[in-house]
């Protein structure tokens, strides 16, 4: 399967590329036991919805193109929207991936999920 344009589109253009500073992001980084590829999200909500995501990979390509697909969709997105964010969704914002580069959106949900999960840590009342 080729790379779409829109793959090589997210390649040369990454969007929302770096990591959010302040007290008030939230970070989680997860790593491909596999192939060793790496992503990190970074997260700054207000008021139940993300209002910064930025991203850095580390690894194929197609991590890359998943991480910057992802930090582009669930920024404006409540909280309960990017909990459900699938796999397919990430793939389908990149217009697609070839079967033995899934893991890539695999890696890119999980570490949203491990974002999450810190993000709701550091809300709960202590």
């Amino acid at each position: 399967m080729p790379y779409t344009d829109a793959f090589k589109d997210h390649l040369a253009n990454p969007r929302n590329v770096g990591e959010l500073a302040g007290a008030d992001a939230v970070s989680a980084e997860q790593t491909n036991p596999v192939c060793g590829d790496r992503l990190r999200l970074s997260l700054r909500v207000r008021r139940g919805r993300i209002e910064a995501a930025r991203f850095l990979a580390y690894g194929c390509p197609p991590t890359l193109a998943c991480g910057s697909a992802l930090a582009a969709l669930i920024e404006g997105m409540t909280l309960e929207d990017a909990a459900h964010l699938s796999r397919r969704a990430i793939t389908e914002a990149v217009g697609g991936l070839p079967a033995r580069k899934q893991h890539a959106a695999a890696l890119a949900v999980e570490t949203l999920h491990e974002a999450l999960q810190r993000l709701q840590h550091q809300l709960q009342p202590k």
